[in-house]
């Protein structure tokens, strides 16, 4: 029985609260009495967010429980379980729906994330979505909506090579051995900060927080519009294989990275006093850099200033609608 498969794959749930797991019309959990949950949903559908040709079954179900990890980053908790909802065609043979759970298992294990009970249905289109909850310190949340003018807006890593992976693999540019190992591999196996998302969130000089999932160029406007501020960008970091593919496709790397999703680096709104201590901690806790890219500012406007000084209105990035 496939239920019983997915139960032996992925293993009797560990965490001494999940007090019943696969197998039952429900999950049963008990939640923390000093904390606070938080929940998110994502969603990936075939030939929507990934196609067979570029990705595997197993790096797709790596990906779905990499967008919830870096959601529950970006509230400063930790995951403490997950649900999963698969549609298939009946095409789709057991062994494949088996090695997409092998990359959710991967995913669940590596963040200490067990998946408690889900749902397996018939689809015109191979679809997962991931249901996770959360937990953290009522002190520790932070929110897109906690930005003041004056704050710092950094963010925890380079920009773009999600974006660079996933034209490398759909043939619209060139890219050396090393680059293409690099994007490819942030494009389908991304990484969550959730450990750095739990150390940010404990900081008071965090103001706010959001992950960057739809592009900096949405995603930043999202935090002003909740913040009920603007900003400034001065410039991105961005990965030498984002330079690369830029510059194949004759375009302005920082351009190309802002219009870029998928990222799941965390966004963050930083006390402008407290930047150059916090940034120092996080190199050498993380061995990473928190980049400064700009201030949040009064007013609504959300702005990049070029290298000649000259300011122009950011372009958003993805929209799944646009």
């Amino acid at each position: 029985m496939l239920v019983d498969a997915l139960r032996r794959l992925l293993g009797e749930a560990e965490r001494d609260r999940i007090l019943l797991g696969i197998g039952d019309d429900a999950a049963v959990w008990q939640p923390s009495r000093s904390h606070r949950s938080v929940i998110t949903t994502d969603s990936l559908v075939e030939n929507v967010h990934f196609r067979r040709e570029t990705m595997s079954l197993q790096d797709a179900g790596w990906r779905i429980m990499a967008a919830n990890l870096s959601d529950i980053a970006a509230m400063g908790a930790r995951p403490v379980l997950c649900t999963v909802a698969v549609g298939v065609p009946n095409e789709h043979a057991a062994d494949e729906l088996l090695e997409l759970y092998r990359g959710i298992d991967q995913a669940a294990k590596t963040y200490s994330c067990p998946v408690a009970g889900g749902d397996l249905s018939k689809a015109s289109e191979l679809f997962v979505s991931v249901t996770m909850i959360g937990e953290v310190r009522p002190s520790n949340l932070k929110t897109r909506a906690g930005a003041r003018p004056g704050d710092v807006v950094a963010v925890t890593g380079m920009l773009g090579a999600s974006r660079a992976g996933f034209d490398v693999l759909e043939n619209r540019g060139a890219l050396s051995e090393n680059a293409m190992q690099e994007a490819t591999r942030a494009h389908r196996r991304p990484r969550p900060r959730l450990a750095e998302g739990r150390w940010l969130g404990a900081s008071r000089q965090v103001h706010a927080m959001m992950d960057v999932s739809d592009g900096l160029g949405t995603d930043l406007q999202r935090m002003c519009a909740g913040s009920r501020c603007g900003a400034t960008l001065d410039g991105i970091p961005v990965a030498p294989a984002v330079v690369a593919m830029a510059s194949a496709l004759n375009q302005d790397p920082q351009t190309y990275a802002l219009g870029g999703g998928e990222d799941f680096e965390l966004l963050v709104a930083v006390y402008p006093r407290a930047f150059k201590h916090l940034s120092k901690r996080f190199r050498a806790r993380f061995g990473g850099e928190l980049y400064r890219i700009g201030l949040f500012e009064a007013g609504s406007a959300v702005r990049r200033r070029a290298q000649d000084g000259t300011m122009t209105l950011l372009a958003p990035g993805w929209d799944h609608f646009a």
